[in-house]
């Protein structure tokens, strides 16, 4: 072997992991914003985010969680940055969780997603990150042992999506006894799936004893199928708490005997600020306790009493209790059985909500009547709504114009759902040109399946075309021939916006024709004028809920 090759020495590369490249940032941005705002069980569970508020998280995500990486980066420049980046994935994933399970935020409060700055010390123990899970006594003692190193500061635990069974129940009671008077929020939702009921029972009153006498703002007890058993299993956690101001009982087969329990449990809801019975059988029965609990929270300003079966009875009752609630600031009441009366009723409670933004009230049977009663009653009292949702309520073009005056009035309107109504062309027309003039937050239109056809479509494609910051217009599912189409493309080509807010029209029905009405809803305003045939319409509306 020569001199020469004795002296090579092979060039050794040195491969850095950190810091990523802008374009890798920008990419985990956009693929945190599409994780946020797609459908999941999270979604499904706290809410569904828009866009832009998925895209607004994802940012600060991303930013925070950079800067917590660099920092801990620069503390060993001599390493390839591989522990910096298993820090930015971490964070990152631990931080968009927060997000989801605070779900989409009420627009009248300023966003509080994730900390302005990440805190030194630990404060939340969350051990719902992996899949749901049975748990047992070895691992439920290795998950929760951060809480038992003296001088912890752990104030929230979310404990969702992990099954305790006895043993590892009767590990953890100890545990939290033993923290518990430094808990504020604890979420037990969905903890003891797939247990028999004797065993599930047990748990909660091993957890409800341990939690007994904390000082909780927040509780989660949703997805737990309590029904009245499970509730009274909870007596002792219930019955302690004077303080709190956020409550979640959703998905718990909360029916009349659960409500009422509800009710006689929890000794003081007088600082109740978030109160969500979302997705129970409480029908008209239960109403009367839910509404029990609104009247004695008179701060209240997030109910959500959605997907609940109550009947018109019911919602009378529950209408004429949030009257109480003036602080309200979201309210929704979706999936119901209210009706024409019930519509009214809460049209004369809406005339007292003055801080109210965000309303739901899709699939609710109002007809015209009951519509155009809320319209009236908003048009006064809340020009500042930012979300409206009338949905699946049969309204049609004679409804429209007080609709339209409404509309004009809530000149700060982002989010506007009237999909799968009867506006039909007539209605359509006049519930655009009320967008047109002015309406410059708006940013989502879903007027899908409402019979209107070509003139319609145009109309609305020219209400949003010039708006700022307009996202979302979704005209699917009405019968908007191909001229048509080619006509909302270019008016929307020539404004503003581009293409990009229009929706899917993938069940938009070229050559259908809307059915022919007229003689129903002739009878329909008479009806409106004539006893009898009130009383006929309101017969109608029981038979279908006894059905």
């Amino acid at each position: 072997m020569d001199a020469a090759a004795q002296d090579f020495q092979p060039r050794t590369f040195s491969i850095k992991l950190w810091p990523p490249s802008e374009s890798t940032r920008l990419m985990l941005v956009e693929r945190m914003t599409k994780n946020l705002s797609t459908e999941s069980i999270f979604s499904r569970k706290y809410g569904l985010l828009g866009k832009e508020e998925a895209h607004e998280n994802a940012k600060r995500i991303e930013q925070l969680c950079f800067a917590s990486a660099d920092e801990h980066f620069k503390k060993e420049p001599d390493g390839d940055g591989s522990s910096a980046v298993q820090l930015y994935a971490k964070e990152t994933s631990k931080m968009m969780l927060e997000v989801l399970k605070k779900g989409p935020r009420t627009t009248a409060e300023p966003e509080a997603p994730v900390a302005d700055t990440l805190e030194p010390g630990d404060t939340v123990l969350d051990i719902s990150g992996s899949k749901r899970a049975f748990i047992e006594a070895d691992e439920a003692k290795e998950l929760l042992s951060p809480l038992t190193k003296p001088g912890n500061s752990y104030n929230r635990i979310c404990f969702s999506n992990r099954s305790f069974g006895l043993d590892a129940a009767n590990v953890a009671g100890p545990i939290l006894e033993s923290v518990k008077n430094q808990l504020t929020e604890v979420d037990i939702s969905d903890f003891v799936a797939g247990r028999p009921e004797d065993e599930a029972l047990d748990v909660m009153r091993i957890f409800s004893k341990a939690l007994e006498g904390s000082v909780l703002r927040y509780l989660n007890i949703s997805d737990n199928a309590l029904g009245e058993k499970g509730v009274r299993a909870f007596s002792e956690l219930l019955k302690s708490q004077e303080n709190l101001e956020e409550f979640y009982v959703m998905n718990d087969g909360i029916s009349e005997d659960a409500a009422k329990a509800l009710s006689e449990l929890i000794p003081s809801t007088e600082n109740l600020k978030v109160l969500h019975f979302h997705n129970n059988m409480t029908g008209d029965e239960g109403a009367v306790y839910v509404a029990e609990m609104v009247k004695r929270s008179p701060n209240l300003e997030s109910f959500r009493c959605s997907a609940t079966r109550i009947g018109s009875d019911g919602s009378v009752a529950l209408s004429e209790a949030l009257g109480t609630c003036t602080h309200l600031k979201k309210l929704d009441l979706r999936d119901n059985l209210f009706g024409v009366d019930a519509g009214i009723a809460l049209s004369k409670t809406l005339s007292k909500l003055p801080d109210l933004v965000e309303l739901y009230l899709s699939d609710l049977n109002l007809e015209n009547k009951g519509t155009v009663a809320i319209a009236n009653a908003l048009k006064q009292s809340a020009p500042q709504l930012e979300v409206l949702e009338l949905a699946g309520n049969e309204i049609n073009a004679k409804a429209a114009p007080a609709l339209a005056e409404c509309l004009t009035a809530m000149q700060s309107l982002k989010k506007l759902i009237l999909a799968e109504n009867e506006l039909k062309d007539d209605g359509a027309v006049i519930i655009a040109k009320s967008l047109e003039v002015g309406h410059a937050d708006l940013k989502e239109l879903d007027v899908s399946t409402n019979m209107f056809q070509r003139v319609g479509a145009r109309c609305f494609a020219r209400a949003v075309a010039n708006k700022p910051g307009f996202m979302q217009l979704n005209i699917n599912g009405n019968f908007i021939s191909d001229e048509g189409i080619d006509e909302v493309k270019d008016i929307l080509k020539a404004g503003k916006n581009s293409l990009d807010v229009l929706g899917s029209l993938d069940e938009n029905d070229p050559e259908g024709e809307p059915d022919d009405g007229d003689e129903e809803d002739d009878e329909d305003a008479k009806d409106d004028d004539d006893e009898d045939g009130l009383n006929s319409k309101l017969q109608n509306v029981q038979v279908e809920q006894e059905d």
